[in-house]
């Protein structure tokens, strides 16, 4: 099985190619002006360092956010178009479910920068399945919330991970029953009125 995942939603972006189980290439593209006329010669380098053919690639994986608007766009666009020319499913992967991917215990917070003081936020567990939604909130306000669950926290900075793409192929592998039509593919635009849902009513 070949996935072949992109991510463009930050200025650390990156694709990569799973194959048999593993991360068989991939290739990091860091732009802060925008990846419109990078991708597809990255795709095709990427690719090349696997010695695969497009038409080798089972399901074509994309962060699908959140992250910056542009960005989130311009990785689903291309996935969608190359799904469709291809003939071949195609799968969005959160991005913080692909951050908690890199944590280790069973309640993982993961957390992105939403900017004005606000985080993207989630608990998932070891599966990669959430445990508490994803929302946007301020910090102080979620980790006095849903956040005291967590056992460890995993955020996309200095100290953590910052190239998502091997992840979001990992997930879109665990994720088969949901590969569909390319056409089907949607941003994930965590909204502000999700932050006040459960724990705040409660």
């Amino acid at each position: 099985m070949n996935i072949l995942a992109i991510d463009t939603t930050s200025e650390f972006g990156s694709l990569a190619l799973r194959s048999k189980g593993e991360t068989a290439a991939e290739l990091t593209i860091d732009s802060s002006t925008g990846y419109g006329h990078l991708i597809l010669p990255a795709v095709q380098n990427l690719l090349n360092e696997a010695n695969l053919r497009l038409q080798q690639i089972d399901c074509f994986a994309a962060a699908s956010g959140p992250g910056s608007f542009t960005g989130v766009r311009v990785g689903l666009g291309t996935t969608k178009g190359l799904a469709e020319a291809m003939g071949k499913p195609a799968v969005g992967i959160s991005n913080l479910r692909a951050l908690a991917s890199f944590g280790k215990t069973d309640r993982r917070g993961v957390l992105l920068d939403a900017r004005r003081g606000q985080v993207y936020a989630a608990i998932y567990n070891a599966g990669l399945e959430l445990v508490s939604p994803e929302v946007v909130a301020k910090l102080n306000e979620w980790l006095e919330g849903p956040g005291k669950e967590a056992e460890e926290f995993v955020s996309q900075n200095a100290a953590g991970p910052r190239y998502l793409a091997a992840a979001v192929a990992f997930c879109a592998e665990l994720d088969q029953k949901h590969w569909t039509d390319p056409a089907a593919l949607d941003a994930n635009y965590v909204r502000r009125s999700d932050a006040f849902g459960s724990w705040k009513e409660a």
